[in-house]
């Protein structure tokens, strides 16, 4: 099946389709790998790190938002495009 045939089903179904910085397909409970140093905003000027592994993430039905958890940031919500998947 092309990428093509899956972004057609995918629209077909009602569902979003999420793709990181590299264009690999994300789904619920993937764990991804930070591609950029990030600030936080709203967290005290705190910094993700690149690098950094993020685990469980989830879809949020937007195609560049991802929510996720990290152990010092709760509610966390990044954007697909600095993201790669582990």
């Amino acid at each position: 099946m092309s990428a093509a045939d899956a972004a057609e089903r995918a629209r077909a179904a009602g569902t979003v389709e999420v793709r990181d910085a590299v264009g690999n397909l994300l789904a619920d409970g993937d764990a991804v790998t930070l591609i950029k140093d990030l600030k936080v905003k709203g967290a005290g000027g705190q910094t993700l790190k690149r690098g950094t592994v993020i685990r469980s993430i989830r879809l949020t039905g937007d195609a560049q938002e991802i929510d996720c958890r990290h152990e010092s940031i709760k509610g966390l919500v990044l954007r697909a495009e600095f993201v790669k998947k582990n």
